[in-house]
Parts: structure tokens; sequence; C-alpha cells
């Protein structure tokens, strides 16, 4: 098969900025290119990056794109120039994965591929004009409820296929033999708990507490898709008074150093309360698959992989009091070594499912299932 992958005009690849999506598709474009098919890459230039180069056996072409603005209005106005730019170098294939705003809308099936609409968040009704999509790619159950209720046409193909992971699941540590480190690894920003992370922390007994540490890590510049040097200031206030110890460190951007920087961790966090942001939680995945055991928050998106008191734990985030929940969960994780050394061998036996090889297999047999659809 050729197959077209379109990123979104706000990344490159490979993900020097980060962005699971990303990610993902770049694992998974080298995947299908070592399986014999011929993938073409499209996504911004930035960075230094060339317009035109082969990494692996992958073509990446990249096209002018830009830093994501917090006006949706701008946003989406950028990404519209930004797929007409596409447009002009995209080459002619049977199968066009992407999840750019514009693309099913103003590009031709006939030409570039049957579309295959990677749904990497919650839908906002864009996915009704989507008339020329033959499938509709979703991360969980739990987006797939909400794409059948925005498209409302049940001829539409709707495929529920996770993310991979981009590394081959070997933990390098025994859990037991790690230090007492706690982990967020993620986007600063208000909507991933970041606040109430820190104050679940600190609420914990001292007795429990005093000789484990929390380190958060990840972006903060807006651009990068944090909240701004305002809201990481506040959390390094917080964390400052807090009589706990908490670190705040830059992000990581390499798989090899994110992968080191769980290996040494015992303990996972990732509280997000964004119900319509998170769709798959690769992070939390990813922990997992390096012997992590993971806590988090009630997100739907989390339960296909979460289970607790077996792969993990969960607070409720929606109780009537999510606080004193964080905190009495993330006490809970602290006293459960014995046990968490059982959930850190489940999570990274759960976590070989998702391996590159396995997953990208399930995509194809996607791919030619469209192509075999006369009427899409």
């Amino acid at each position: 098969m050729k197959i077209n992958i379109l990123q979104g005009a706000f990344f490159p690849v490979p993900a020097l900025r980060g962005s699971a999506i990303e990610k993902a598709w770049d694992a998974l474009g080298q995947s299908f290119a070592n399986q014999g098919h011929h993938v073409t890459h499209i996504s911004r230039q930035c960075d230094g990056l060339p317009s035109n180069e082969h990494i692996g056996n992958v073509q990446h072409i990249r096209v002018r794109g830009y830093d994501a603005v917090s006006n949706i209005l701008f946003l989406k106005l950028k990404e519209f120039f930004y797929v007409l730019r596409a447009k002009k170098v995209l080459l002619e294939a049977d199968i066009l994965i992407t999840h750019a705003f514009w693309a099913p809308v103003l590009l031709p099936k006939e030409k570039f591929g049957r579309i295959y609409v990677h749904v990497g968040r919650y839908p906002k009704g864009q996915l009704r004009f989507y008339k020329k999509a033959g499938c509709f790619q979703v991360p969980t159950h739990a987006i797939a409820t909400a794409v059948q209720n925005e498209i409302q046409d049940s001829k539409k193909q709707i495929s529920v296929l996770p993310y991979p992971l981009k590394w081959k699941v070997s933990a390098s540590k025994n859990y037991l033999e790690r230090e007492l480190k706690i982990l967020y690894l993620g986007r600063i920003h208000p909507e991933k708990g970041i606040t109430e992370l820190v104050h679940a922390f600190k609420n914990i007994s001292p007795g429990i507490r005093k000789k484990w540490k929390l380190h958060l890590r990840g972006p903060w510049k807006t651009e990068q898709g944090g909240a701004g040097k305002k809201y990481l200031d506040s959390i390094k206030k917080i964390s400052n008074e807090s009589n706990a110890n908490i670190e705040i460190h830059s992000p990581l951007f390499s798989d090899k150093e994110i992968k080191d920087e769980l290996e040494s961790t015992k303990v996972f966090v990732y509280p997000s309360r964004a119900e319509r942001g998170e769709t798959f939680g690769l992070s939390v995945l990813e922990a997992m698959s390096c012997g992590c055991v993971p806590l988090v928050s009630s997100l739907d998106c989390f339960a296909d992989f979460v289970k607790e008191g077996k792969t993990g734990y969960v607070f409720d985030h929606n109780s009537k009091d999510p606080q004193k929940s964080f905190t009495d969960a993330f006490s809970k994780v602290l006293k459960s070594e014995s046990k968490n050394t059982l959930i850190s061998d489940r999570c990274i036996e759960l976590a070989k499912e998702f391996e590159v090889e396995k997953v990208s297999k399930k995509y194809l047999m996607d791919f030619s299932k469209l192509l075999s659809n006369e009427n899409d």
C-alpha cells in the first residue's frame, strides 16, 4: 500500500517538541514501512528539520506550520493555510491518515488516498462535515461513543485502536531496587491537576511521605502546550511552601531520556481533570511499560488499562471532596509497597500488548478493510 500520514500544523515529526499523537504516528509509520508499505509522512517544518528527507524507510516531507495560540478561531485559520500548503506536496496514495482539522474537507480522497481520520481529541462538532472520511479511528471506547453520537451514521466505520509504545517493553530495574520517587511527566497546565497533585502530596501524613520525593517534569511554555511562566511560578511557590520534598525539572523529549527517567521511578501520577482533553493517556501506558505503578484520576480514557488494585490506582476526581479522594488514594499507594511489586509486574505484562509491531498490524487490517469497501 501507499500510505500518506498528514499531521497537524503545530508539531514536527520526529516529535522534537513532544506530543503523543506525533510520537504515535511516527512509530506506526516506521512499522508500516518496515512491513513493505510505501509511507510518506507530512508534518510541520521547524527546529532546523529539512523540508524533505528519509528516516528509516519513511519519506518525510515538511511544510511551514505555526506555533499554537489560545484563540481557537485563529488556531483553525492557521491550520487551514497549513493544509493548503500540504496539499501541494502530498503524493498520490491508497490511504490518507490525518488528524489535521481541515484535511477531510479540503483533500480529495480519489488522489491522496481513502481518508482515515484519527480522532485524537473529543470531537467538537466538526465530524459531521467529514463526509469524505471512510473511517474514524479512535484510541478508546469512550471516544468511540462520542464520535458515534456526533456523526449519527451507522454506515461509517469507527475503529477503536490504541496508540503504540515506541519502545520494546523491558524494565531494566526491579521495582524494589528503585528510589522512592514519584513522577508526574506531562504538560504543566491546570487541566492536568498539577495544583491538586502538590496539595495531595503535601497533605499525606509526614510519617508516610517523609522518605518519598515528588518530581514534576514537563513543558510549561504556552507554545509547547503548557500554561506559561505565571502558572509555573505559582506551582513553584506552592511547592516551596509545602514543607514536602517536591522538585520541578525541565521537560524531556528524547525517548531514551524518558525511558531512563521512568525506569528509575516507583510511582507515576497523572491526575488530569481534562474530561474532554484526554483521550488515551499514552504517558501513563509508557510509565506502566517501564514498571511504574500508576495513580490516575477517574477519567474514562484510563479505564481501558488502569484497573484499581490490579494494574494501578484510581481516585475519584468528581467526588464531593476530590482533594481528599486524591490524598487518600495517594497515601494508599505509598503504604502498599509489597502489593505494588505485583502491580508493577502486571503493568509490564499488559504493556507488551501495546508494542508497535502488534498494534501496527491491526491498523493495516483497517486499511485493507477500507480499501475493499467500494462505497467509501
